[in-house]
C-alpha cells in the first residue's frame, strides 16, 4: 500500500515537470516567421489605461512610431481620476472615457473599445498596455501577421533588464522571459496555440468581436486565450516582435506576480479538464500546459513531495521525479545560457532559493486569502 500511495503522491508533480521539460526543450528550436503580408489592412491600436496621466503622452508616441501611418491610435481611460483622456488628446490620440467601478479591469476596457470601434470596424485590432512599448515597427508586423493568418497573435511580452531593482526582481523578470519567450516557442513547436500574455497582442475583428472581453478575471488574456481557441481562434506566437515593459519595484513586482499567478491557477482549475477532454491535439497540449503551476510555485511542491517520498523509503518514485527535476533544471540553465544573460548574472542564479521563498507568501495568501479585485501595479 505505501508503493502505491507513492506512485499516486508523485503522478500530478512528475506529470508537471516532465510537460515543463518538453516545452523548455520545445522551445530551443526557432519558430517559423508569419506569412507575408496581403494587403494594407485597417489597423485600430487600442491602449487601455487606468490613471496614466503621467505616461500616456510616452505610450502614445510609442505605439504611433511601431505602427503604420495611417493606423488609428484609440486610448480608453477607464475608471481614471486623472488627466489620463485629456493628455491622450494632447499627444494626438482619440480618447474615451469608461466610468463604472463596479466592473473594473481590462477585459472591461477592451469591451468598451470594441463596442465604440464597432461602428467602423477596423481588420485588425492591435492590443498594447500603458506601459508597454512594442519595439521597432512591430505594431505594423503584428497586424499584418493577424491579417494574414486570420488568428490573433501574441509577441514575446517581456520585461526590460534593470539589474538595479534588486536580485529578486531580476529573478522574476528571468521567470517571465521563460514563460512567456521560451515556453510560448515550445508551444508553438508543438503545434498548441500560444497563450495571450496581455500587451503587444493583436487580433482580426472577427476574432476580436467574438472574444468574452467583459471579465474581471485576475489573468483576463489568458482565459481570453483559452475561448478563441475552443472557438476556433487559435493564437499564434510571433517571437520576432518584442513587446517591452518595466519591471516595478520589489514590493510592487511581488504583488503583480501574486495577482496573476493567483489568477492562472483559477483560469488552469477551471480549464485544464475540459481542454484534454476534447481529444483535439492543440487544446489537449495547451490544456497540459496549464496542468505546469508556476515556477516558483512547482519547485516548492516538487521539493515537498521529494522529502514525503524520502520519508515513505519510495526509491522508484522518488528517482523518478529527482531526474525528471534535474533535467528541467539543466534545461533552465540552458534557457539562461541562450536567452536570459541580459536579465540576470551568473551570480544572481545562485538565490534561486531564495527567490522560491520570497515567493512563498504569495502562495499561502493564495490559499488562505484569495485576491479577487483588480489592482493596478504601483509603478514610478
Amino acid at each position: 500500500m505505501t508503493e502505491v500511495a507513492a506512485w499516486l503522491i508523485v503522478a500530478l508533480p512528475a506529470v508537471a515537470t516532465l510537460m515543463l521539460a518538453i516545452e523548455l526543450a520545445a522551445g530551443q528550436w526557432p519558430v517559423r516567421p508569419p506569412p507575408a503580408p496581403r494587403g494594407d489592412p485597417r489597423i485600430a491600436v487600442v491602449i487601455p489605461a487606468h490613471d496614466e496621466e503621467a505616461a500616456i503622452a510616452a505610450a502614445v508616441a510609442a505605439a504611433r512610431a511601431a505602427a503604420p501611418s495611417g493606423a488609428r491610435l484609440l486610448v480608453v481611460a477607464d475608471n481614471c481620476t486623472d488627466g489620463t483622456a485629456g493628455r491622450a488628446r494632447a499627444a494626438g490620440a482619440e480618447a474615451i472615457a469608461r466610468d463604472d467601478v463596479a466592473r473594473r479591469g481590462k477585459g472591461f476596457a477592451l469591451a468598451f473599445a470594441r463596442d465604440h470601434l464597432a461602428a467602423d470596424p477596423p481588420d485588425v485590432v492591435v492590443v498594447v498596455d500603458a506601459d508597454c512599448a512594442v519595439a521597432g515597427d512591430g505594431i505594423a508586423r503584428l497586424a499584418a501577421a493577424a491579417h494574414a493568418q486570420g488568428r490573433p497573435v501574441q509577441s514575446a511580452y517581456l520585461m526590460r533588464p534593470a539589474p538595479e531593482r534588486g536580485a529578486l526582481v531580476a529573478l522574476s523578470g528571468f521567470a517571465f522571459l521563460v514563460r512567456n519567450l521560451v515556453r510560448q516557442r515550445g508551444l508553438a513547436r508543438l503545434g498548441a496555440p500560444a497563450l495571450l500574455t496581455g500587451s503587444g497582442m493583436a487580433f482580426p475583428w472577427a476574432a476580436f468581436a467574438a472574444a468574452p472581453l467583459a471579465t474581471d478575471d485576475l489573468a483576463e488574456d489568458l482565459a481570453i486565450g483559452i475561448a478563441l481557441a475552443r472557438q476556433g481562434h487559435p493564437p499564434v506566437f510571433v517571437p520576432q516582435v518584442a513587446t517591452w515593459s518595466d519591471p516595478a519595484r520589489r514590493g510592487a513586482t511581488r504583488a503583480q506576480r501574486g495577482r496573476w499567478e493567483q489568477g492562472f491557477l483559477r483560469t488552469a482549475r477551471a480549464t485544464t479538464l475540459p481542454l484534454i477532454a476534447t481529444g483535439r491535439r492543440p487544446l489537449v497540449w495547451l490544456g497540459l500546459h496549464l496542468l505546469v503551476p508556476p515556477l516558483a510555485l512547482l519547485l516548492i511542491v516538487d521539493g515537498a513531495v521529494l522529502a514525503l517520498l524520502a520519508l515513505l523509503a519510495s526509491p522508484a518514485p522518488f528517482a523518478l521525479l529527482a531526474a525528471l527535476l534535474g533535467v528541467t533544471g539543466a534545461l533552465l540553465l540552458l534557457c539562461w545560457w541562450r536567452f536570459g544573460r541580459d536579465q540576470l548574472s551568473a551570480g544572481r542564479l545562485l538565490l534561486i532559493p531564495v527567490y522560491v521563498l520570497w515567493k512563498l507568501p504569495l502562495y499561502l495568501a493564495a490559499a488562505l486569502r484569495p485576491e479577487r479585485r483588480w489592482i493596478r501595479t504601483e509603478r514610478d
